[in-house]
């Protein structure tokens, strides 16, 4: 698959993957709905390996690499599944917007790491701001009806794009070499005894309500969510720098948010809506930090000259 085909598909199951984390939540409690998920993508994986005759590489390298996902299949969307049940999906992509920005400044603390220019720590500056004001509405409703769980649901949005963000970096820093399946697969695999050991230590064992559309969202999600676009994931994970890829969350949020409001009626306070948009504002900046970084290295400029 080329790259511009591989990223495209990520966009749109990044798009749609917060609404099927949403209802989804509704079918099942959320680390049983997503290591469900995760169990049915790891069975296809296997079922696509065998057909194309790959084998699963179990080498220390490459099982370094499948640990380096696990802080983004299990502490991501785990902690995205527990925050899905208060907050909004639209939000959720919102929030996960922040991930370039957190990228950006934990390879400042990687020996050999990019260094970010003026713009980017605007741009991180400005996503503060914007955090700060998704924050301020529930913090400002911290003693109404709800607004201890909807901060306790941001702080575990928090938690999870930070976990997301650092499993990227941790993947490209391994560089075990595997082809996108075999990392996807892998991860996947690694993950569910996880899984199993938060349902247990969760207590919300891994009963299914009756809710079909959730459970058709489970499904959709282990299909396109899971095996198709961590596949896809990992193909650009290999091709294009994290902070990049990362990049693509600066559609999403827009999507997110027209779905959620389209399809679930999810309706957002201004405050929030504000603080989205001075989030994906820090996005475009940081994507213009990037370009000047990139052409100074073609002109052979210092970094402090970009």
């Amino acid at each position: 698959m080329n790259t511009l085909s591989a990223y495209l598909i990520v966009v749109a199951v990044w798009a749609t993957t917060p609404l099927g984390i949403k209802w989804s939540g509704e079918a099942m409690p959320p680390w049983a709905a997503a290591g469900s998920r995760m169990a049915l993508a790891a069975l296809l994986g296997l079922l696509w390996l065998a057909w194309r005759r790959q084998s699963l590489p179990l080498r220390r390298r490459a099982l370094a690499s499948y640990a380096a996902a696990l802080p983004g299949i299990f502490g991501a969307m785990g902690c995205s599944y527990v925050a899905a049940r208060t907050l909004p999906s639209g939000l959720i992509s919102v929030m996960f917007g922040l991930a370039p920005l957190l990228s950006g400044l934990m390879m400042q603390l990687i020996p050999g790491g990019s260094r970010l220019n003026g713009w980017h720590w605007c741009a991180c500056v400005l996503g503060l701001l914007g955090l700060a004001l998704v924050f301020n509405d529930s913090l400002l409703a911290l003693f109404g009806e709800g607004g201890d769980q909807r901060t306790a649901a941001l702080g575990w949005m928090l938690v999870a794009v930070t976990l997301f963000a650092g499993s990227a970096i941790a993947v490209q820093r391994v560089a075990a070499g595997l082809a996108p399946m075999q990392q996807t697969v892998g991860g996947l695999l690694a993950s569910l005894p996880c899984y199993g050991l938060a349902i247990w230590w969760s207590g919300e064992g891994a009963g299914f309500n009756g809710d079909w559309r959730g459970l058709g969202a489970i499904v959709y999600l282990a299909v396109f969510g899971s095996l198709l676009g961590f596949y896809c994931y990992f193909q650009i994970l290999a091709r294009l720098p994290a902070a990049t890829v990362a990049l693509i969350t600066l559609m999403t949020p827009v999507l997110a948010l027209t779905l959620g409001a389209l399809l679930n009626e999810e309706r957002l306070a201004l405050a929030v809506l504000v603080g989205a948009v001075v989030i994906v504002m820090a996005l475009a900046l940081y994507l213009l930090g990037d370009r000047r970084v990139r052409r100074g290295l073609k002109s052979g400029a210092p970094v402090g000259e970009r």
